[in-house]
């Protein structure tokens, strides 16, 4: 008998230890904002969670956006006027939480912006504090359950911060992409316009010197 509740309590254990690993969902999405649209998003939240978002701008004029957060009553939690990038942490209530980026100030430059949404606390802890139920009573032998929980709740918050800043650089690298590619096609559009200005400016150089010389012949004449 004992035996058997050792077994239900580790095979407890280890479906909490899962669980404790699905508390945190993460997400991105990258899309392309036309110039003079507006474009919202909405999250399902419940009650004592926590949301962070996190954006970036990575092409287009000015690399920048509006943005704003709305509670599921409509009030204004977060905004950001012409940013680049921003995060944004709030703990959530029971609803539908929207969060808007704005681009109706640009009339001819279209923005692709990403986005990291962290959802923290989103799973019932009813169901994964159920194993405490099995242990109490027994000894496991002298093993602190609870510093185990502790361990596996650090581990899983360094790997989903550690996810969070490997996609944030992604992000960067993206970003500095386009700027690089933009920066290059401008340089390579100068050097062809200052090209054919020179072109230009020598052949205007060579007619005028060869008219000065047909004149003198036509004076001595």
């Amino acid at each position: 008998m004992d035996v058997f509740r050792v077994f239900v309590a580790f095979l407890s254990l280890c479906v909490s230890a899962i669980s404790a690993f699905s508390q945190s969902l993460d997400s991105d999405f990258t899309f392309t904002l036309p110039a003079g649209r507006k474009e919202c998003f909405y999250q399902s939240m419940k009650k004592d969670a926590s949301l962070e978002i996190e954006y970036q701008v990575l092409d287009g004029a000015s690399l920048d956006v509006d943005f704003q957060l709305h509670a599921p009553n409509g009030h204004i939690l977060a905004s950001d006027y012409r940013k680049s990038d921003g995060v944004h942490t709030v703990e959530t209530e029971e609803g539908d939480y929207m969060f808007c980026f704005d681009n109706t100030f640009s009339a001819v430059s279209e923005k692709i912006i990403f986005f990291e949404l962290i959802l923290d606390n989103m799973d019932d802890r009813e169901d994964s504090e159920d194993w405490k139920a099995y242990v109490q009573g027994t000894d496991l032998l002298d093993m602190k359950l609870e510093d185990i929980m502790d361990t596996i709740n650090s581990v899983k918050a360094r790997l989903g911060k550690s996810l969070q800043i490997q996609t944030v650089l992604r992000a960067f690298e993206a970003r500095d992409r386009n700027l690089q590619e933009s920066n290059y096609e401008r340089v390579n559009l100068w050097s062809c316009t200052n090209l054919v200005l020179m072109m230009i400016v020598s052949g205007v150089q060579v007619y005028l010197l060869r008219s000065l010389f047909d004149d003198k012949r036509k004076t001595r004449t």
